[in-house]
């Protein structure tokens, strides 16, 4: 895979310092780290994998970040919702979330949008970013996040999190290289259900912390160009086991040469 984002010119001298490790590693290096400070991601939900997701690309020097959550910080929040503190409780999750990526990474810009994200902003609120990071916490908002990235052609990084049971993907609709996989390929319309809550049935909260890591590292691959992407491939962990394995995601139906134009324009 290309990298997508082309690099900055140049990082301020304490980055350059902050992000040194990332200098000396094979598949990003200097070149990437600029990459990273270019890029553009956003993130749809500051929960249980948002919180660390940001952090994580935070630290690894991206450069701007948008954060869209309509939420406020509860006290049941911060037992995996890493970004929050006791003193943010009754606060907006945007809000909270900007002064821990500040703190973390001053060099890194982040927009706040504390909207709910729905059909009708969907593409407004994505439009601009080169990633997109779906950690949303109802299957109505992913049908959304995924139509407006296939409307855009943006890859969108997907996570989802329950119990001990974890899932990590890449969707792309118009990717340069490989086969398009999109959500409904992965859950073909109408084939979700109603999952039970969090609040139902619990969560773990460092598999929340575990997989959140997991979709900022793809964010990471996709911006520099490093290793391969999960586009095509869902992880599945389960941490009650210890045990992780894959499967593959094939289009559901076939795609014609006139769609793909579509996606791209």
């Amino acid at each position: 895979m290309q990298p997508l984002v082309a690099p900055a010119p140049v990082l301020e001298p304490e980055e350059l310092v902050r992000t040194a490790r990332h200098a000396v590693l094979a598949g990003i290096g200097e070149e990437g780290q600029r990459r990273l400070n270019a890029a553009h991601v956003t993130i749809v939900g500051a929960g249980g994998l948002g919180s660390p997701a940001l952090l994580a690309l935070a630290a690894a020097g991206v450069g701007s970040l948008t954060v869209i959550d309509d939420d406020v910080v509860e006290l049941t929040n911060l037992q995996r919702q890493l970004a929050h503190r006791v003193e943010d409780i009754g606060t907006r999750k945007t809000a909270s979330a900007a002064r821990a990526i500040t703190a973390l990474a001053p060099h890194t810009v982040v927009t706040q949008v504390p909207e709910r994200l729905d059909a009708a902003n969907a593409e407004r609120l994505l439009t601009g970013a080169h990633v997109v990071v779906d950690t949303s916490d109802t299957f109505a908002t992913r049908r959304e996040v995924a139509a407006a990235c296939e409307a855009l052609g943006l890859p969108l990084v997907w996570g989802a999190v329950q119990e001990w049971h974890a899932q990590a993907t890449v969707f792309w609709s118009d990717p340069p290289a490989g086969e398009p996989v999109v959500l409904a390929d992965l859950f073909p319309v109408g084939t979700e259900g109603e999952p039970p809550s969090c609040a139902q049935v619990g969560v773990l909260g460092a598999l929340c912390v575990q997989v959140g890591g997991m979709l900022a590292g793809e964010v990471i691959k996709l911006v520099t160009g490093a290793g391969e992407p999960l586009l095509g491939r869902l992880a599945m962990v389960d941490a009650l086991t210890s045990r992780q394995h894959e499967i593959v995601i094939r289009p559901a139906t076939a795609r014609t040469p006139e769609a793909t134009a579509g996606a791209r324009a």
